[in-house]
């Protein structure tokens, strides 16, 4: 890639663990607005939207793919390199543009293509656009984007928009349309399973299926990832939020099987399937080649972005490192030797942490962290039976591929919260398919008697199935019952929704960090409409959860 930042204007020319276990008007219209793609007859085409991502205050990641023929399709390495072009600029008109460059969509990454551009004002929103072509010249859709403010600048506040978990089979993604429709985000948070690898039909089940996978079989090499991210990116909706908001993105498990761990997934079966490595290879690939994505050290997501003085954002890989799932009732989950973080990742987190200056810590983690325990008594009578019974020292876990399958990790990182005096650490967490408002506490079975080291935001799936859609129940006929009962047997949790589909919007300031959550009517329904349900706080210093009665907008 070639670049050249302008001092002057010129003119211009994307779970189901606790599930089975349980069993922008303002923004988006201009943009899109813009968005028009010229195209040649027989010249090349941005089929797939444009896209940025990870903010810096100097800079943005910006993303497009190009399809240079018409059977140059996602996957199938068809279709000549293309040179392309780029351009930010301060206005949609393109009338002051501030740095511009040139750089190839190759064969050999799909036609993808990305530009990390530098030079930038911070705190500042930028248009941008692509164009390719001899002679006619196509031209991109126009997206909107912007830097993060200066690293230790006086930061009143910002504001996230949060989504995880969007299965294509399982609806449309209506919440990605109205966090597109909001003029007030500086980007928006997705905490991992931005596409599903299941074969059409295996979740949800075939009659439940509201449209199609691309490919129809299980993805399992790099031509099938690529082809399920094209698909999803060839959804309207997706591409507006993309062309309104940069967005910063983990990875969980479904960016390649369901429960991966670092050496297999339960959803792989190397006799059938094929080596391990080299499907991870393939699906990681692909995702850093579809994805406005910084890779980290060692090919991974995990990595840390700053915004201003207000926050520390550091974002966690829970897939790469970790042991394999140990099974629930089995003790084996506080075996000190099992990792879901790996030593390098948590030592980073920990060191991040604790040499932070900002006023938040923000933690994307794509499971959640909070322990969530049952047994035939609550779990903290089960306590003193644990060693004896041979069962996890908080309880029966409802889910092992969370943080709950590998205590030591949990203990060390609270533990280190404790002893540093880190406060304000706010963990924001998808996955789960439910949204839940928890405090994270030193010691679950004594809590609150015990102390709260930091908060946990949850947000549900945009639209992949919890627990009426796996049961096929209306909504709230069991999710009453099972949220009190896990209420009753976890008391640090404060609030659990099983029912619903949507997003968060966090808005952090110097006093609260507080999550907004929103749901959709319908996931089956294109058009579906958007409602505030909740919102919980936690205020500066009390490293506690509390509901409040309205959303911040």
């Amino acid at each position: 890639m070639t670049s050249r930042h302008l001092s002057s204007p010129i003119s211009a020319p994307s779970r189901r663990t606790v599930v089975k276990a349980a069993a922008a008007t303002a923004v988006a219209a201009p943009v899109l607005g813009a968005a028009t793609t010229a195209r040649a007859a027989d010249g090349p085409a941005f089929l797939h939207g444009v896209a940025s991502g990870d903010p810096l205050p100097d800079g943005i990641l910006l993303w497009t793919r190009v399809t240079p023929t018409p059977d140059a399709v996602p996957g199938s390495g068809r279709g000549a390199d293309t040179a392309v072009r780029w351009e930010v600029a301060e206005d949609k008109e393109f009338a002051r543009v501030v740095a511009r460059g040139t750089t190839v969509a190759r064969a050999a990454s799909d036609h993808t293509v990305k530009a990390d551009v530098r030079g930038l004002s911070p705190a500042t929103a930028y248009w941008f656009r692509f164009s390719a072509g001899d002679g006619t010249e196509t031209l991109s859709p126009t997206g909107r984007t912007r830097t993060a403010p200066a690293a230790r600048a006086a930061t009143p506040g910002v504001r996230f928009g949060v989504v995880s978990c969007a299965n294509w089979e399982s609806g449309f993604f209506s919440p990605y349309r109205h966090l597109a429709a909001r003029a007030d985000l500086d980007a928006v948070l997705h905490l991992g399973d931005y596409i599903y690898e299941y074969a059409s039909g295996t979740f949800p089940d075939a009659k439940y299926v509201v449209r199609p996978h691309e490919p129809k079989h299980e993805i399992l090499t790099l031509a099938d990832y690529r082809t399920r991210h094209g698909n999803y990116k060839t959804d309207p909706d997706l591409q507006a939020l993309h062309a309104a908001h940069p967005v910063i993105a983990i990875w969980d498990d479904h960016e390649v099987a369901n429960d991966t761990w670092s050496g297999g997934a339960e959803n792989h079966t190397p006799d059938t399937e094929g080596s391990w490595a080299d499907r991870v290879a393939g699906a990681k690939q692909a995702y850093f080649e579809w994805m406005p994505v910084r890779a980290s050290t060692e090919g991974t997501v995990y990595r840390r972005l700053r915004f201003g003085n207000l926050a520390d954002l550091h974002l966690l890989d829970l897939r790469t490192f970790r042991s394999q799932q140990s099974t629930i009732g089995n003790g084996s989950v506080d075996d000190p030797d099992r990792t879901i973080t790996g030593r390098a990742q948590l030592d980073w987190l920990k060191s991040g942490l604790a040499g932070s200056d900002a006023t938040w810590k923000l933690v994307g983690t794509s499971v959640m962290i909070s322990p969530v325990a049952f047994g035939s008594v609550p779990a903290h009578l089960l306590e003193p039976l644990a060693e004896l019974l041979g069962l996890p020292k908080e309880g029966l876990a409802v889910s092992v591929d969370q943080w709950d399958g590998y205590t030591d990790d949990r203990k060390e990182l609270i533990a280190h919260l404790r002893d540093r005096s880190i406060t304000n650490t706010v963990f924001l967490t998808g996955d789960i398919h439910m949204a839940w408002a928890n405090d994270v506490p030193v010691k679950a079975a004594t809590y609150p008697l015990s102390a709260s080291a930091a908060t946990e935001f949850v947000v549900t799936s945009v639209t992949s199935d919890n627990l009426d859609d796996v049961l096929h129940v209306a909504p709230q006929t069991l999710s009453v019952v099972a949220a009190t009962a896990v209420k009753a047997a976890n008391r640090h949790v404060k609030w659990v929704d099983m029912d619903s589909h949507g997003y968060g919007v966090l808005d952090v300031t110097a006093e609260r960090s507080q999550m907004d959550y929103y749901t959709v009517s319908d996931k089956r329904k294109r058009d579906a409409t958007s409602t505030w349900t909740r919102s919980y706080r936690t205020l500066s210093g009390t490293q506690k959860v509390e509901r409040v009665d309205r959303p911040v907008r």
